[in-house]
């Protein structure tokens, strides 16, 4: 029975990619809640064609008006990608958030779908054990506090692939031959990254293989000759890769042609979930591992020390705000604005060198920069540094050490 707050539904927007389990979660809903469904398919530059999904969405009986595709790459990469990476936000010292930080844009679009077509409820197809569940439904609430929000795989008993593919079978749902008995693994993808998990990949002792990867070529047989690149950003953002303009899909795009050909961005990670238990995934990110290093190296010569220590400190509260699921909420709003802040400077080229899985900062110029080779040199520079001022500055920052020093020995503790 329904179970949505004990609600009655009339019209519900579901997030539909047009797979085997939205596309029976679009025919559960017409037959639990008796209510009329809009699909909502978002490319986020996923590589997979979306027409098929209008298509089989109509196959399902649903209206054409009641169909909505939108291409999101740009709004993806400019409003979401590119604030996280002006963070340099990494979870749990490895992941590059790829799938976490699109939900908060498909979730807002399904809550402005709602309002626009007169919706009272939103669904989707993120199941009862993952992290996917808080961020669509995080982003609901934080965009439409009252609304309801159905969440099939927490109320119905299709509780495995048999029951699922029998459930498609009797109500006439295509199924793609190798979705017939259980798949390898599943599969997540968008501009930023491409992520698997499950199956063949929930042993952590067992090494990933080959052919789960999709996004990047065997490190080992990328090419022996190194590839060499420019990013330049404007603002902490990348505007141009080899001295060429891109907009921000397009140029996380070409980076990750770079990247997939220079084998670069592979991540073989056993992260903790929000929801308490330990997961195993293979990411990829090809495009985003170049443009953080890319960024990093920009502001190593244009933030302030202070600065730069303080959002390393910021970063993984940062990093763990977007992989909860709070894009929306005010402390995540509070660290972006502080961010930003430092972003003022943070403008100028980074060369790059991808060579076999790896990148390399190897080049680093910015009309901002605080970088001062009179400084910094061991010949006479033109800026004054008298080296015996040194010996003061040590000894102010010794003077708490020698008075503990002198303590031990007081006690004779040594």
């Amino acid at each position: 029975m329904p179970n949505a707050g004990n609600k009655s539904v009339k019209k519900v927007v579901l997030a539909y990619s047009g797979g085997l389990d939205t596309s029976i979660i679009l025919k559960w809903l017409q037959i639990t809640y008796g209510c009329e469904v809009v699909t909502f398919t978002a490319d986020l530059g996923q590589g997979e064609e979306l027409e098929p999904a209008r298509k089989k969405a109509l196959l399902l009986g649903i209206k054409p008006e009641n169909i909505f595709v939108e291409d999101l790459r740009e709004e993806f990469v400019r409003d979401y990608v590119f604030p996280m990476f002006r963070a340099n936000a990494v979870y749990e010292g490895q992941y590059l958030l790829g799938t976490s930080i699109a939900r908060p844009l498909i979730a807002k679009k399904q809550i402005e779908i709602a309002e626009k077509v007169g919706a009272d409820a939103v669904a989707h197809g993120a199941t009862g054990k993952g992290n996917d569940q808080v961020r669509f439904e995080l982003t609901y609430y934080a965009r439409k506090p009252d609304v309801t929000v159905i969440a099939p795989w927490r109320e119905w008993d299709l509780t495995s692939r048999t029951k699922l593919i029998e459930f498609a079978e009797k109500h006439q749902i295509p199924i793609a031959k190798d979705k017939r008995g259980d798949a390898p693994f599943s599969v997540d993808a968008n501009l930023l990254h491409a992520s698997s998990e499950g199956k063949v990949l929930e042993d952590p002792a067992q090494e990933v293989p080959d052919y789960v990867y999709s996004r990047t070529l065997d490190p080992e047989k990328a090419p022996d000759k190194p590839t060499y690149i420019s990013v330049d950003f404007e603002r902490g953002d990348a505007v141009a890769v080899d001295g060429k303009k891109l907009s921000p899909a397009a140029l996380l795009a070409k980076l990750n042609e770079f990247g997939k050909a220079n084998g670069i961005g592979r991540l073989d990670l056993v992260e903790n979930r929000f929801v308490g238990m330990k997961s195993r995934g293979m990411y990829e990110t090809p495009g985003g591992t170049i443009l953080l290093s890319a960024h990093r190296g920009i502001e190593s010569i244009t933030l302030d020390r202070g600065a730069a220590h303080l959002k390393d400190e910021l970063m993984p509260k940062y990093a763990e705000l977007v992989y909860y699921g709070f894009w929306f909420a005010p402390e995540r709003e509070m660290l972006q604005a502080a961010i930003d802040r430092s972003q003022e400077f943070v403008t100028g080229s980074v060369r790059l060198k991808l060579y076999k899985g790896n990148v390399t900062v190897v080049g680093r110029e910015s009309k901002y920069s605080l970088y001062d080779q009179d400084l910094v040199t061991f010949e006479e520079g033109a800026v004054a540094y008298d080296h015996r001022d040194a010996e003061g500055f040590i000894k102010l920052n010794a003077l708490r050490l020698r008075t503990l020093a002198q303590r031990r020995k007081k006690l004779k503790l040594d």
